[in-house]
């Protein structure tokens, strides 16, 4: 039995213990990632190469020097040209990748808690027993998609209104009523989504679909605590990616390897939150059942008082 994933964790404890799960299981967590989302990746390779990107190197029409060459790449894209097939294509694609992240996110929280019992696991074993729950991930997935559409977009727009009607008194008027709105739509959502965020692990472990009731009530009181966790995890995530991107792109432009070399980054990175997802749900977990354990000894106390 993992004794860390088995007892309440500090904030440097979870990242310590992310990181390290990470590293010493990297091939399997890093295997689920790329049998599940590896060929949806290969097919949006495929599509930008009929759509007429270049392989090893693009860069953009017209003259200039070797940096507005390859900057311009990304404004000449040839996949903007293509039919409304390959659009269409592109977008189906981008929706199956979104529903098999979900099922890979199971499939690792299905391995990280046979690790917390001192268990093995195969990639094939915590995959099919993902693919068992198809539906209700498929399901909930799709629900806090549009939940999460709904709270974007539809405050944004008001925000826009109110933005644009302060304009017409003064520019700065608009500025100002913006700034602080946008500050608090991204600081509500955020907390609203971490509240929310466990409705997969509900999904997996308590036969609960959408799971939002159940994820709700397990980050009681950690809300603040998750909240800067998932910061923490995002700056971290976004680090590596740009440190991988920018040089890639100056070399690469908007090619096809580009692309492919960035997708390969992004299984790494989902990795990381994946599991850190998973340790941060057997963190309150824990707490949880320590605290149901604690008011059923309350009551028991209180009954023999009686």
């Amino acid at each position: 039995m993992n004794k860390q994933l088995n007892r309440p964790k500090g904030f440097g404890e979870i990242l310590d213990t992310t990181f390290r799960l990470a590293k010493s299981h990297f091939s399997n967590f890093f295997m689920i990632l790329l049998i599940l989302v590896g060929p949806v990746y290969l097919l949006q390779a495929l599509i930008n190469l009929a759509s007429g990107t270049n392989f090893l190197r693009q860069v953009g029409s017209g003259g200039g020097n070797w940096f507005e060459q390859v900057t311009t790449s990304f404004a000449d894209d040839p996949a903007a040209s293509t039919s409304l097939a390959a659009e269409f294509g592109t977008m189906v694609l981008g929706f199956f990748s979104i529903i098999l992240l979900a099922i890979a996110q199971v499939s690792i929280l299905y391995a990280v808690n046979d690790i917390k019992k001192g268990e093995t696991f195969t990639v094939k074993g915590v995959i099919k027993k993902a693919f068992s729950r198809f539906w209700p991930i498929v399901g909930s997935s799709i629900v806090v998609m549009l939940m999460v559409f709904g709270m974007v977009v539809i405050p944004i727009i008001m925000i826009t209104i109110a933005a644009v009607t302060g304009s017409f008194l003064h520019a700065a008027v608009g500025f100002i009523i913006a700034i602080p709105l946008l500050i608090g739509l991204v600081i509500t959502i955020g907390l609203l989504f971490t509240r929310w965020s466990f409705f997969l692990a509900s999904v997996a472990f308590d036969g609960a679909a959408p799971g939002l009731g159940k994820s709700w009530s397990l980050t009681h009181k950690r809300t603040w605590f998750l909240f800067g966790l998932y910061l923490v995890l995002a700056i971290i995530i976004g680090i590596i990616s740009v440190a991988v991107e920018v040089p890639v792109m100056l070399v690469l432009g908007n090619s096809v390897l580009y692309t492919i070399i960035l997708n390969i980054v992004s299984l790494f990175t989902s990795m990381i939150f994946a599991v850190g997802y998973a340790v941060m749900y057997f963190d309150v977990k824990v707490r949880n059942d320590a605290g149901d354990l604690k008011e059923m000894m309350a009551d028991y106390q209180d009954q023999n008082k009686g």
